[in-house]
């Protein structure tokens, strides 16, 4: 970070590797859709040699030619490591899509790496979802800075969007985001626009000039140092606040001159233990040059001033029964413990599972354990097996070098893990591990599929469960009352890409249909009902009568059966058979086709022949007397209600508000959730949020997240009970 040039750039061709800990940084890069992340990614890895000047590796592919999904949406979709070298130091760059819908792949991102790089467009600004990831990551400690981008644009304003990040990301303490560099401006053009030429080292005051397409350090112009001046006074101050030398401060007000040294020094340590913040910026190479502006800058930050894997805490582990382990040590000697961050499907490889490594070293070939958390709430498969692993290997672009090895703080990816998920842990089969999960978010968004064909039907199954293998913020349900097939998502762009996966990767096509919720159906009012099946056709006929009252019942009884029969109208050995038929019935349901519950039937009396009677026939007389009985009477259809949470900034309360209500839905309470936050509570029929997590974010401007689940069923308002016994009766 001291203005230093590389004298070690990785080579194109071959794999970065690293041989100790230290010399490894895992950064993720955050921000939202847009902001210029993989151009960001591209610069880097032009400016550190790892790609050539028309930024392809040595099979003419560039590092975006990786999913042909993301060519056809034009945007990130899933998380993507690229290894490059620096100084001797191996950097694994992580980057994260932007758009909410794949937040997954950025909570992985977030497991992956000891510290996050926020990339913030200078013509956009910081947006509410990038603000709600920075304060996650603040709870945990984890070291930030911000790369300000697309200085290239008209309409960019360096100085007024460090202001911006130092209000959204400074909190209480605004000094704690600064700015290491200013643009240093060309020429005004014709549209009297002044290109971004180089940078003004603010600590070394020194200029770094990218305008020939090559960094060149030179000094700065006299009328550029008053210019510079009160942003530098400005930024020793944030260093010096957050310098473990307590005299620092006395002296420097006292008028002594700092050594510069002394104060990157002091800078790379409060980076590194995620107290202060420093703002860099960064624009794309000319075509054919070298180096972006700020690339160096940023390379240097990250391997002076970012934490080794050894200065990060590793997650908690136990065994696979829950018992507790000693924490773990980032030594390549120490006992195996890694995590898939990542999984994916080749069609000629297989399985891959990217791989980070937390204690110990992971070897091609070796067997080792695997120990899932069983998320078979989600139709994830449990498991806790041994699995050999194939070739190691390091992902660039559609490349995979091969690696040696992998050890500990290190990321790789691994072939042939038939049985390992996303958040699986491997370790030694003879000391299996569990390491703590990370969290992720509920998948809310229901879409319900039906395979397109017959051949797509038996191929379905099998690619719903790797779909859902790959990511555990999506969710299968096979739903018992509806019978649908279930996917469960983040939202509409997580869908698309789900049923896209399926059609290109597994090749089953798939339709989308109306997604139904679980109605039931209960008695308003007692009624009777009398089944008569009696039928005579040449030898054994069948006869059987019975007579029921039906009552309703509270909430949550189920159906309950009362055999009130006096004087043996209905034989005993019949009596189940009522019974049965009773019950069959009302799973079919009585007036639309869904459940019946929450009554109670009585078999108050019937008749019976001692040759023609059977269990068949008063199965089928039990069920025409519940038939019966409700055509008597007036039938309540119930609708699934939801207890809804919603986390919302106080901005949005109003509307959040009036349209929970404008949906049906009962507010409960609001409290307050943190500053500037508020959870509101309410009850809500399901029917009326199955879009309600792309509807959340629309109102909320993306900064709104909700939690919901099943409270009870209540009656359903006639006008629209009415509507859907119509369609029943139609066959719609």
């Amino acid at each position: 970070m001291g203005d230093k040039t590389n004298t070690h750039p990785g080579a194109a061709g071959r794999a970065a590797t690293a041989d100790r800990p230290s010399a490894i940084r895992n950064v993720v890069l955050v921000g939202h859709s847009g902001s210029g992340k993989t151009t960001l990614v591209e610069a880097l890895a032009l400016a550190a040699g790892a790609v050539n000047r028309a930024g392809r590796v040595e099979d003419g592919s560039t590092l975006s030619d990786y999913d042909e999904i993301e060519h056809r949406q034009q945007r990130s979709v899933q998380l993507s490591l690229v290894p490059v070298e620096w100084g001797g130091v191996k950097i694994n760059i992580l980057d994260t899509p932007g758009y909410a819908d794949f937040v997954g792949e950025l909570r992985a991102g977030l497991r992956a790496a000891d510290a996050a790089l926020f990339v913030v467009s200078a013509a956009d600004g910081v947006d509410g979802s990038t603000r709600m990831v920075w304060e996650e990551c603040a709870a945990v400690g984890m070291p930030r800075a911000i790369v300000v981008t697309h200085l290239e644009s008209a309409r960019a304003d360096f100085e007024g969007m460090t202001a911006v990040c130092g209000e959204a990301f400074g909190g209480d303490d605004p000094d704690a985001v600064l700015p290491l560099y200013l643009p240093l401006h060309g020429e005004e053009g014709p549209d009297g626009h002044a290109p971004v030429a180089g940078l003004i080292g603010l600590l070394s005051q020194r200029v770094f000039d990218y305008s020939s397409g090559e960094r060149t350090e030179q000094a700065p112009a006299p009328e550029h140092l008053p210019l510079i001046e009160e942003a530098r006074n400005r930024l020793i101050e944030g260093i010096i606040a957050e310098s473990e030398d307590e005299t620092l401060m006395d002296r420097y007000l006292g008028g002594e001159e700092i050594d510069v040294k002394t104060l990157i020094q002091d800078l790379e340590r409060a980076v590194a233990r995620g107290t202060f913040h420093p703002v860099l910026a960064a624009a794309p190479a000319a075509e054919g040059s070298r180096q972006g502006i700020g690339t160096v800058e940023l390379l240097e930050l990250i391997t002076g001033g970012f934490p080794t894997p050894p200065e990060r805490e590793a997650p908690a582990v136990t065994t696979p029964d829950g018992a507790p382990r000693p924490a773990l040590a980032c030594d390549p000697d120490g006992p195996l413990a890694a995590e898939v961050v990542r999984t994916t499907s080749d069609p000629y490889v297989g399985r891959i599972s990217l791989v980070r490594v937390f204690s110990g070293t992971l070897r091609p070939d070796e067997t080792v354990h695997v120990s899932g958390h069983g998320l078979e709430d989600r139709g994830h498969e449990d498991h806790d097996v041994d699995e050999r692993i194939g070739a190691l290997s390091a992902p660039f672009g559609k490349q995979q070098r091969v690696l040696p090895q992998a050890i500990a703080g290190d990321l790789a990816c691994v072939a042939k893990l038939s049985r390992a998920e996303t958040g699986d842990t491997l370790s030694a089969k003879d000391d299996p591990l569990l390491m703590e999960p990370w969290v992720m978010p509920d998948p809310l968004l229901p879409v319900a599929i039906e395979a397109h064909s017959k051949p797509d039907e038996d191929k379905l199954s099998q690619g719903l469960s790797r779909l859902v293998a790959e990511d555990p913020t999506m969710r299968l349900e096979q739903n018992p009352d509806t019978h649908q097939v279930v996917l469960w998502c983040l939202g509409e762009a997580h869908v698309d890409v789900a049923l896209e996966r399926l059609r290109s990767r597994y090749g089953v096509r798939v339709d989308a249909v109306p997604h139904r919720v679980s109605l039931r159906e209960t008695f308003g009012e007692r009624s009777a009902g009398r089944g008569r099946h009696v039928k005579q056709s040449g030898g054994h006929g069948q006869y059987a009568i019975c007579e029921i009252e039906v009552e309703p019942l509270p909430a949550g009884s189920g159906i309950e059966f009362v055999d009130k029969v006096v004087g043996g109208a209905v034989p005993r050995q019949f009596i189940p058979s009522v019974e049965k038929g009773i019950r069959a019935q009302a799973l079919r349901g009585v007036a639309a086709g869904y459940e019946l519950v929450d009554v109670r039937v009585t078999l108050l009396d019937g008749k019976a022949h001692s040759v023609d009677s059977s269990d068949a026939a008063f199965q089928t007389a039990g069920a025409l007397a519940l038939r019966e009985a409700a055509a008597e009477a007036h039938i309540h259809l119930l609708e699934p209600y939801a207890e809804v949470k919603v986390l919302v900034a106080d901005d949005y309360v109003g509307p959040v508000m009036s349209d929970l209500s404008g949906r049906r839905g009962r507010v409960v309470g609001t409290d307050q959730a943190g500053a500037g936050r508020t959870l509101v509570r309410a009850e809500i029929p399901e029917i009326e949020i199955g879009r309600y997590a792309v509807d959340l974010r629309s109102l909320s401007h993306g900064t709104g997240r909700f939690s919901r689940a099943y409270s009870r069923h209540e009656p359903m308002p006639p006008q629209l009970a009415a509507k859907i016994r119509e369609q029943a009766g139609s066959g719609a």
